[in-house]
């Protein structure tokens, strides 16, 4: 924030688990001014409110005189309900990851944010880890990329399956690592503990003939989020976790003998969800896109629908160029 500037008044939607941490990392921003929070738990709204020092607003009808940018993080079927007012108004909004219930809803968000001029970004909180940020330059022609994303059952956003709920993460960023959709994928799903898909495994065919197989449970005894990407000679490992990135090449040495090199690669930690939101806080004021934007939103939740389709289908599904 430059002199004389006024911070950039923000409210919190939602502080069930993760809006809680949105409204902790907002509290600490010199260059917000948190205005406050909503929730439809009156008694959560006050405790987070005494902790982070903040007040409670009754209802989303009360915010738009009082804000500049608004982070949601209500369950994924309020999320049109709740933040197309918001849009309408020209309030700014970041909306956590699945930004709507379908593509279709993702595509009237899209709509209202250009009609008002808005920033509207994507919690895909993923794209701003440091080891993510750190390995994207030593990744250049991937042929095969491999995403394990396992964590221990927890007994919330079992509205959704775990395509939705985690393995949209990764999605999003093999997306725009690839930078372009798949041509053709298969997938298969198990509810184990829940009504819902609580293991999935997907395998995406991209134009270039890279494969990526991508993996993801909530029934793990461990917890793992891990990305390898092989390509010609070479290997890079990230790990989202302990935000490390290590990469390995071969090359010839001066007898012209095949070596292996390479190691650990230096990633300055830091939580992602802070960088999430100091880069939305950027784009408001800036007038800028945000770092994942509704575009990249919707593209994410595109191909989790065609992955959970095919699950349905249990066959092989095929988008864009047929028969590739």
């Amino acid at each position: 924030m430059t002199a004389g500037t006024a911070p950039l008044r923000v409210a919190v939607v939602g502080v069930g688990h993760l809006g809680r941490h949105h409204t902790r990392l907002l509290s600490t921003m010199s260059d917000v001014e948190l205005v406050g929070i909503v929730d439809i738990n009156k008694e959560r709204a006050l405790e987070v409110a005494r902790e982070f020092g903040t007040s409670v607003i009754d209802d989303n009808s009360k915010l738009c005189p009082k804000v500049d940018a608004v982070v949601v993080a209500v369950p994924t079927v309020d999320h049109v309900r709740v933040v197309s007012p918001l849009l309408e108004a020209g309030v700014s909004v970041l909306v956590e990851k699945p930004m709507a219930s379908s593509a279709d809803e993702a595509e009237k968000l899209i709509q209202l944010a250009a009609g008002s001029r808005t920033t509207l970004a994507v919690g895909h909180t993923e794209r701003h880890n440091p080891a993510v940020t750190a390995a994207l330059p030593f990744i250049t022609k991937p042929r095969f990329m491999e995403v394990h994303r396992l964590a221990t059952f927890q007994p919330r956003s079992l509205d959704i399956d775990v395509v939705f709920d985690v393995m949209i993460h990764d999605i999003d960023v093999v997306l725009s690592i690839i930078g372009s959709e798949p041509v053709s994928l298969e997938a298969v799903g198990v509810p184990v503990l829940s009504s819902r898909v609580d293991i999935a495994n997907a395998r995406l065919r991209f134009e270039t003939g890279c494969i990526v197989n991508l993996t993801a449970s909530r029934v793990s005894r461990e917890r793992v989020r891990k990305l390898r990407v092989f390509q010609p000679h070479s290997l890079i490992s990230v790990d989202y976790e302990e935000q490390q990135v290590e990469s390995w090449k071969v090359t010839r040495n001066a007898d012209g003998q095949s070596v292996i090199n390479g190691g650990s690669i230096p990633v300055q930690n830091a939580e992602p969800l802070d960088r999430e939101l100091t880069d939305f806080v950027e784009a408001v004021n800036l007038g800028r896109s945000a770092g994942v934007t509704a575009a990249d939103g919707h593209r994410a939740l595109v191909v989790a629908e065609a992955i959970v389709d095919a699950m349905r289908m249990e066959t092989p599904i095929t988008e864009g160029n047929e028969g590739a």
